[in-house]
C-alpha cells in the first residue's frame, strides 16, 4: 500500500507531470507544424507540374514555321527566323553565311592598301588524316587572331598553306609503296615519287 505524500513530494509529482504536459503538447504542435508544411510543399508541387504540363503543351502548339529562317538571295546578308530554333541546324543555319562572307571579300586581302599587312598561313591537317584536339584549338586562335587584326585596322589575311609535315608525308607514302608495290622511293625515281605523293 502507497503511503501518503507530503507536502513537498506532492508539489514535485505535479511539476513533474505538468512538465510532461508540456513536453506532449510541444510534441503534438511540431507535428501539426510539420504536417502542414508538407500539406503546403504539395500543394505547390503540384502547381508547379501543371505549369510544366501547360509549358510542354504550349510547346506543341508552337508554329515550327516561325523557326525556320527565309530564303536569303545568294551573296546577300543572311535573313533570320522570328525565333531562333530549339536544336542547332548545320545545314539551314549555314547556308548563307559563307557566300555573305565571300561576296563582302572577308577571304581578300587588299594587295595595294595602305594598312599595316598581317597574315596567317593555315597548315593543313596532318597526311596521316587523324585530326585532335589540337587541330582545332590551333584552328580557333588563328582565327581569333585574325578577326582581331582585321578589326584593329591591319590588311589581314589568313590563307591556306603547303603541307608542313613533309617528313610525315615522305614516310607514310614510303610505306604504302612498299606495302602496296614492293618498291622504295629510290625504285621509282624523283617524278613518278612526287606524282605517288601528290595523289
Amino acid at each position: 500500500m502507497e503511503q501518503p505524500l507530503d507536502e513537498k513530494d506532492l508539489e514535485r509529482k505535479l511539476k513533474k507531470e505538468h512538465k510532461a504536459r508540456e513536453k506532449e503538447e510541444k510534441k503534438l504542435r511540431a507535428k501539426q507544424k510539420e504536417a502542414a508544411r508538407l500539406q503546403a510543399q504539395a500543394a505547390s508541387d503540384g502547381a508547379r507540374k501543371s505549369e510544366k504540363k501547360q509549358k510542354k503543351k504550349g510547346a506543341i502548339d508552337e508554329n515550327p514555321e516561325d523557326f525556320v529562317d527565309p530564303d536569303t538571295p545568294t551573296g546577300q546578308k543572311k535573313l533570320l527566323a522570328s525565333q531562333m530554333a530549339k536544336q542547332y541546324s548545320p545545314s539551314a543555319v549555314e547556308k548563307s553565311w559563307y557566300t555573305w562572307w565571300e561576296s563582302s571579300q572577308y577571304f581578300v586581302a587588299d594587295a595595294a592598301s595602305s594598312k599595316p599587312p598581317f597574315v596567317i598561313v593555315l597548315p593543313p591537317p596532318n597526311v596521316t588524316g587523324a585530326l585532335h584536339i589540337g587541330h582545332a584549338i590551333t584552328v580557333a586562335i588563328e582565327d581569333a587572331m585574325i578577326r582581331w587584326r582585321r578589326m584593329s585596322g591591319y590588311n589581314a589575311l589568313w590563307v591556306p598553306g603547303m603541307d608542313h609535315a613533309g617528313i610525315a608525308t615522305q614516310v607514310v607514302v614510303e610505306r604504302k609503296l612498299m606495302r602496296e608495290r614492293k618498291l622504295s622511293r629510290h625504285d621509282l625515281g624523283r617524278e613518278k615519287y612526287l606524282s605517288e605523293v601528290s595523289t
